[in-house]
């Protein structure tokens, strides 16, 4: 039996394990996890699955459930999600929390030796060089919990690395795909989380929509796998069938495909190095019909470039990047600046905010937090408004 800790378990990452837990209640034990505010979420699981430890990380919320839950211990906010990931029962932690507040139990688990399925790509493309450094130091094996990292890592893994010419990350296009270039000046919140294929969170859904998650998935390859920016590709494939393609030297491609649920990629990261033991799913090639791809484009997806444009800039780049768009992305939820004003204010930080290659965490905490207030400043002036 694997202990297992999930941190974001109300999420749609954390949903999907969740029901991979369901399937292979012989296999895993939940032993812990946190959720942000949703105590009937939490409560349901508990009864459920009677985990030794869970975490609310809503500040509003400290103290408010008391401190169990029948045997189940409840503690409180981001600093204590450590707490679940080095509890000795827990031997794989789901790392399903959006943003790069997921760094620290990340790196709480790579020092504890905990295998880690990480859907949190934030915490690779803000920390990469000093979270490689420490996946290596400890020996920690990472699988890639998301759907193209984790098609790509099946597929490089079959392959020789001196093979690989190219690696492609597939895109579905998101909510915008098909509205007129000029009026995503004008688009509502409601419309930007109107996803044609993936039920996700209000970040990542607009992520989506300006094409900015898979500049981030961009930059997180980049650092899984050790391929330049040069030979890390983007299409558009709007069936989200395939998840990722590998070309080899003689230009043949490969390809990962299934049905577009997250259940298969988070199996293959709960039993790896072992296969996962029967059917999860039955979709047959039959009912693939069409597969399409085409290039992204850059004025559709400004975002994309910025993140190749901070990639390859390296040291807090991408560090800089991310914290630019959460912000941006938060602004825009809260219908404070249009949806195109999100690139913006990250090109915008990008040119202004100083670049620098530190060694230790503090350095990227640092630059995280300025470009915060960096965003928030410049939101405030002419030309990025609604």
């Amino acid at each position: 039996m694997v202990g297992v800790s999930v941190l974001g378990i109300s999420g749609s990452v954390g949903s999907s394990t969740v029901k991979v837990l369901r399937q292979f209640p012989d296999h895993f034990s939940l032993r812990s996890f946190s959720v942000h505010s949703n105590w009937d979420v939490a409560k349901s699981l508990v009864e459920e699955f009677s985990p030794e430890l869970i975490c609310i990380t809503d500040p509003m919320l400290v103290g408010q459930f008391g401190d169990s839950f029948g045997s189940t211990k409840i503690v409180y906010g981001d600093e204590n999600l450590t707490e679940l990931v080095n509890l000795p029962t827990v031997s794989v932690v789901v790392t399903a929390v959006v943003g790069a507040r997921g760094v620290l139990p990340t790196i709480a688990a790579i020092e504890a030796g905990k295998k880690i399925a990480i859907a949190n790509k934030e915490t690779l493309v803000t920390f990469g060089p000093l979270i490689n450094r420490l996946v290596a130091k400890h020996n920690t094996l990472m699988v890639p919990v998301d759907s193209e990292h984790n098609a790509l890592y099946q597929l490089i893994e079959r392959e020789k690395r001196s093979n690989i010419r190219a690696i492609t990350l597939t895109a579905s296009g998101g909510s915008f795909r098909n509205l007129p270039i000029e009026e995503l000046e004008h688009v509502s919140v409601k419309q930007a989380l109107n996803h044609p294929t993936w039920s996700m969170g209000p970040k990542i859904t607009v992520d989506s929509a300006g094409l900015i998650n898979k500049g981030l998935e961009v930059i997180e390859a980049h650092y899984l796998f050790g391929f330049s920016y040069d030979e890390i590709e983007v299409v558009i494939h709007p069936q989200s069938l395939t998840h990722g393609i590998i070309e080899t030297l003689d230009g043949a491609c490969l390809q990962y495909t299934s049905h577009p649920d997250m259940v298969y990629p988070i199996a293959h990261s709960l039993f790896y190095p072992s296969p996962t033991p029967h059917m999860l799913i039955e979709r047959k090639p039959s009912t693939w019909k069409t597969l399409e791809f085409f290039p992204p484009d850059t004025k559709r997806y400004p975002g994309l470039d910025l993140a190749y444009q901070a990639g390859r800039a390296g040291g807090v780049a991408p560090c800089i990047f991310n914290a630019a768009n959460e912000e941006a992305v938060a602004l825009f939820l809260e219908e404070k600046i249009s949806f195109t004003s999100i690139p913006r204010l990250i090109e915008s930080a990008l040119n202004q905010i100083t670049n620098v290659y530190p060694e230790t965490l503090q350095g990227y905490l640092e630059k995280d937090k300025e470009t915060r207030i960096y965003i928030q400043n410049e939101s405030k002036k002419g030309g990025v408004t609604t």
